[in-house]
């Protein structure tokens, strides 16, 4: 015997009632539906209007929905009398409970890597739901460089990521990547986004200790065009660099197709409380905590992040629902005419 049948044999009369369960009737009633929609309605303006974290806001009023959906199925005959109708109903409490689930178990954030840099499983900021197990440790992919075409008026292209990544096997493959094709791995999805910029990276020698390597991502160019500066701690230290990047070319011309790309000769300009000095690559700057040495300029790219394991379960569910109802309007149109005239004809 099928669940579907099972479901159907359960609910005949007699054998599960609102006489013999009052507080299943209680549980279907529209009035109870009207004050569950008002909550979900609450939810969602909290979770609108609010930085804070809202997921039960929303999560319990859909359960709400959910049993009082589920409540109003097994007390009303209909729903036994005709199949279609009731697989829609079903796959409508399906559906509701895989948005509560995504709520409960989704991630969303965003990083930044540097042209040659491997992402290590931490993110620059996200927001996920209170039962969303991370798998992020696991992920290992490296920013490999990228293309962005951009038309007259600097508007900008497709843009294509080459990444190189660990799959779930441990082997070693390559992607392109984009706004729209994501790199699929370990239940996430990176996709680039908009933001990308420059980033001149150092070598730093402390006095004290082993040298490390890294870069500083400037603001996000074209962006923040005129802005390219920004203040950051040495590694280690409490001294603090402002740096700049200066080059006079156009990268992205707006009166032509154009684009992105390093500029062919820039200089670095470091400043450091009343000491300002202009760096090319190779060349080092000497402070009380160390060396730091410019070995030269690289792009970033900033990615998207997202997870839900619900989305593909959500897109069977819509289609049943969909079918089902379909099915049922036109068994119940095709048992009369469309044309009123053709009754009597």
């Amino acid at each position: 015997m099928s669940a579907l049948s099972w479901f159907r044999g359960a609910m005949q009369p007699g054998e599960m009632t609102c006489t013999a369960y009052p507080w299943l009737g209680r549980l279907a009633s529209l009035r109870l539906t009207l004050v569950i929609l008002a909550l979900l309605g609450m939810g969602v303006l909290i979770a609108y209007l609010s930085e804070t974290h809202t997921t039960w806001a929303l999560v319990i009023p859909l359960v709400l929905v959910a049993l009082n959906l589920a409540a109003a199925v097994a007390t009303n005959g209909v729903f036994r009398r005709k199949t279609a109708l009731l697989i829609f109903h079903l796959a409508l409490i399906a559906i509701i409970l895989l948005v509560a689930a995504g709520r409960l178990s989704y991630l969303k954030g965003h990083l930044e890597l540097a042209e040659g840099a491997e992402f290590s499983g931490e993110l620059v900021g996200q927001e996920s739901g209170p039962l969303h197990w991370s798998r992020l440790d696991r992920v290992r992919f490296v920013n490999e460089g990228f293309q962005i075409d951009y038309a007259p008026g600097v508007r900008r292209g497709a843009t294509n990521n080459r990444v190189r990544y660990v799959d779930e096997q441990g082997g070693i493959r390559q992607a392109v990547i984009g706004d729209n094709d994501a790199l699929v791995v370990h239940g996430y999805r990176f996709y680039t986004s908009f933001n990308k910029g420059f980033a001149p990276s150092f070598l730093w020698r402390p006095t004290q200790g082993s040298a490390e390597l890294g870069a500083v991502h400037l603001p996000a160019y074209p962006a923040h065009e005129y802005r390219q500066a920004r203040e950051w701690t040495l590694p280690g230290t409490s001294r603090t660099l402002w740096v700049q990047l200066q080059f006079d070319e156009v990268i992205l011309d707006p009166d032509k197709p154009s684009n992105f790309r390093l500029p062919a000769r820039h200089v670095l300009v470091t400043r450091s409380g009343d000491t300002r000095t202009e760096l090319q690559p190779g060349q080092t700057l000497d402070l009380p905590e160390g060396r730091l040495e410019y070995i030269g300029l690289r792009s970033w790219m900033g990615y998207t992040v997202f997870s839900d394991w619900t989305t593909s379960w959500l897109l069977a569910a819509s289609v049943v629902a969909v079918a089902s109802l379909s099915f049922h309007f036109w068994r119940k149109f095709a048992q009369e005419p469309w044309n009123p005239d053709e009754r009597h004809a």
